[in-house]
């Protein structure tokens, strides 16, 4: 990891300095230009030439200037191989560039930087450098053609002598100026210095200035000469190898990137300019964007619960997933606009084509797409097999490619390639979890092992023309469906590096004050896209969501360190276990039905008997939670668009369900009190998720807002004295309550940070629960996480096609 430390230095730049004043006094600006001069020849002495003198590089401390950034130039041009000015591009800031800089001199001397620092005194004595234009091109003309006014000519008080030392060092000949920075401070400091006397060697018999305007006619002559060669060999020469890059990019805890789920968590730019990801800020994540540009990432409001993000091909607009919703926001953030309402809030992801279209992942799995500019949003492709279904899409010309799985990805996850035009699909590779067609003729894929390939690609045809071949391993894959990866057609590649997709996974207690230990360092899991958990309530045992070749099925693990035991046998998704009161069912959702919806089953926790059907709803069923008494059974369903996630409860033993929180919003994470009384649970009524309490069951009967600026995934103590929720900065909050005829909140407590390797609660459901003494938390986090204060890390990969092999190679 390579880093660059310079020293911190208290005021300000001189540009701030000029920026404030525009002429500075004679002899304050003599002054500090003698001692950069100072500080230049010490510089030359060691064989170091500054290259870039200009008033941004010279820092004024307590009126004391110092000169920074010594060499970056040239470090620069040597990392790119001494290429950056076979390429044309001169090194230096154009307003104060001596002549043999800009016209791109390999060998420069100190004499150059006595002529940026001659420049810099013009601008600090007359308000301005000596030579001006309305762009690079035009300044870089006059600086190697023309000759500065004097100085005196602008302000007419600056001594003779120092008029005549800024005239010498801006001498278009390097042999012409002073040989060293420190003759230049000599001659500012002397009265008597004159252009003549400062002459080492008699003038020839030339008229005057005729030397001076021999050399601009060459230098004029030389760089049209130059640039028609450079534009010559632009157009003939093959493009020049760039070096390949890679570096990690780690941030605050706060603001790292947040890989939970089977959601897309990252998005580049077309050019490279610009990392799109889902970090932390919020209980569920928001986007973040870090451009190329710039060290700290910038996170963009609003945002809350964003997935799935794709960029705009200008680079200007980012699409995201909001549970069923697909919008667009500027990247410098703003209002968001709603695109579509009909997206699958599950797995699924977006593709922004160069058309204008964006393709994205419908309910139910099907591909849709919708203008960029919002409007009909159509379904343009459906499997033929009820029990396969799409994801992952990325553009292409006209199209997308796509991964089709079957059985949450488990057993099947092949990529398919989608002609929009033609609304025809068809298979071209297996065990695929997703694919990117890239400009050099190759489709780059991942596999659920977390393997990254190439494989050679006609895009006319769409049609592969080779066996793929390994590029790298490492990249996460979540639960082996949605890899942390993204390439730019520029030629950038970012991941989130992980082993593949099983064993990821590990259970921890997290003490009050977040200190963490692992349960069962034997015991390590993989998850699905509906995760979780609940502790038995004698805290004996856990039953848990898991996945398995077969599909996801609940097991029960015995605590701390006993064996692990499967519960469910199904084809499908079995997820979300919750005990009954008594410790000898366990509820659980699952997809078993003949009519592929999520109902609600239960099976007797020591694995006798068969699965029963509890409650069979005409919208998807998500979670459950038996009263303490046994005789209700609360319960959330919906999330489709044409019903949003609401609350019921069951009597247990009949088929009456009383309506508790519906309506317009999307409420959801329910959780009910140990005594019976109180209903905690989420909602986004107010535009952002907050935690709210009603009675139980008359829910009318009252409502009172229990988080601050966001909060999700409330849990009650064991002994229901207090109620834990997440705060939008993934802070575990305790809230003291008073509970009598009403609710009423006597102070929040913060307990510790949520670190970005735990699976966080999300807007869903609460993904933690609390032991039966209520001194601890169990959470799962990446395996061999530390104690939730580690940053999670990206990596960037600059260049990486130069390592593809030509396709005729493969």
């Amino acid at each position: 990891f390579l880093y660059y430390v310079m020293p911190y230095i208290e005021g300000e730049t001189l540009r701030d300095k000029l920026d404030r004043d525009t002429q500075l006094g004679i002899d304050e600006a003599v002054r500090i230009a003698t001692e950069i001069a100072d500080a230049l020849h010490y510089a030359h002495q060691q064989g170091v030439i500054h290259r870039d003198i200009k008033p941004e590089n010279i820092l004024i401390q307590n009126g004391r200037p110092m000169v920074a950034d010594f060499g970056i130039a040239l470090a620069v041009s040597a990392a790119a191989g001494g290429r950056m000015t076979e390429t044309g591009l001169s090194l230096g800031t154009p307003h104060y560039m001596s002549p043999e800089q800009a016209t791109a001199e390999k060998e420069l001397s100190a004499r150059s930087d006595v002529y940026s620092l001659a420049s810099v005194l013009y601008e600090m004595l007359a308000g301005e450098p000596p030579h001006l234009g309305g762009s690079a091109q035009a300044i870089i003309m006059k600086i190697v053609t023309e000759t500065a006014d004097p100085v005196t000519k602008v302000r007419k008080s600056v001594p003779p002598h120092v008029a005549a030392a800024v005239a010498k060092a801006l001498e278009k000949l390097p042999a012409d100026r002073f040989e060293s920075a420190a003759a230049f401070a000599t001659a500012l400091s002397t009265p008597g210095f004159t252009a003549a006397t400062g002459v080492e060697a008699a003038p020839s018999a030339a008229a005057p200035g005729a030397t001076r305007r021999a050399y601009a006619i060459g230098v004029t002559a030389g760089l049209v000469v130059g640039v028609a060669a450079m534009l010559a060999w632009s157009v003939t020469r093959p493009a020049a190898d760039r070096p390949v890059v890679r570096y990690g990019l780690a941030f605050p805890d706060a603001q790292a990137a947040i890989r939970v789920g089977d959601w897309n968590p990252l998005a580049l730019s077309p050019d490279g300019s610009k990392l799109v990801y889902v970090g932390g800020g919020a209980p569920i994540g928001q986007l973040w964007v870090k451009h190329r540009d710039n060290h700290a990432p910038v996170p963009i409001p609003g945002t809350a619960g964003a997935r799935d993000p794709a960029v705009s091909p200008d680079g200007r607009w980012i699409a995201y997933r909001l549970d069923q919703e697909i919008r667009k926001i500027a990247v410098g953030g703003g209002s968001s606009v709603t695109l579509a309402d009909s997206a699958e809030d599950q797995n699924g992801g977006t593709a922004w084509l160069d058309d204008g279209r964006i393709v994205y992942v419908g309910a139910n799995w099907h591909l849709r797409v919708v203008p960029e500019d919002g409007g009909v949003s159509t379904r343009v492709w459906t499997s033929s097999q009820s029990d396969r279904y799409a994801t992952n899409p990325t553009p292409i010309p006209g199209g997308v490619l796509f991964s089709l799985c079957s059985n949450n990805c488990i057993q099947v996850q092949d990529l398919w390639v989608l002609d929009l035009e033609g609304d025809t699909a068809r298979h071209i590779m297996p065990d695929v979890a997703r694919g990117w067609a890239v400009p050099t003729g190759h489709v780059i894929t991942v596999r659920r092992d977390g393997g990254a390939f190439a494989a050679p690609w006609h895009g006319p045809s769409r049609e592969l023309r080779g066996p793929a071949i390994p590029l790298f391993e490492g990249v996460d894959v979540s639960i082996g469906i949605q890899p942390g990866m993204d390439v730019s057609a520029a030629g950038q590649l970012a991941y989130i590096p992980g082993a593949g997709s099983l064993a990821m996974l590990e259970a921890v207690w997290v003490s009050m004050d977040g200190e963490a230990t692992v349960v069962d360092p034997e015991w390590t899991i993989a998850m699905g896209g509906s995760p979780g958990w609940r502790i038995s309530p004698d805290g004996s045992r856990v039953a848990v969501s898991l996945l398995n070749t077969a599909g996801e099925d609940i097991w029960i693990k015995e605590l701390p360190r006993g064996p692990v035991t499967r519960l469910t046998f199904n084809d499908g998704i079995d997820t979300r276990p919750v005990w009954a009161p008594d410790g000898r069912s366990i509820l659980f959702i699952s997809g078993r039905g003949s009519d592929d919806r999520n109902d609600l089953y239960s099976r007797s926790a020591d694995g006798t008997g068969n699965a029963e059907l509890v409650l069979d709803r005409e919208e998807d069923v998500w979670e459950a939670q038996w009263s303490a008494d046994g005789e209700w059974i609360v319960f959330r369903d919906g999330g489709s668009s044409q019903a949003p996630r609401s609350i019921y409860a069951l009597r247990a033993g009949t088929d009456s369900v009383l309506p508790l929180v519906t309506g317009p919003f999307q409420e959801r994470a329910l959780a009910l009190s140990p005594d019976g009384r109180w209903l905690a649970y989420v909602s986004d009524e107010t535009g952002r998720d907050e935690v709210y309490i009603r009675p139980f069951p008359d829910a009318d009967r009252g409502k009172w807002s229990v988080s601050t600026g966001g909060g999700g995934g409330p849990r009650w103590s064991r002994a229901g004295n207090r109620l834990f929720y997440v705060s939008a900065e993934n802070q575990m909050i305790a809230v003291t309550f008073r509970a009598e005829a009403s609710f009423s909140i006597l102070r929040r407590d913060p307990l510790f940070t949520i670190g970005s390797d735990v699976a966080i609660p999300l807007d869903n459901y609460a993904e933690y629960d609390i032991d039966v003494d209520d001194s601890r938390f169990l959470f799962f986090r990446r395996q061999g996480g530390g104690d939730g204060g580690e940053q999670a890390e990206l990596i960037m990969v600059e260049n990486w096609t130069q390592e593809l092999p030509q396709p005729d190679d493969m």
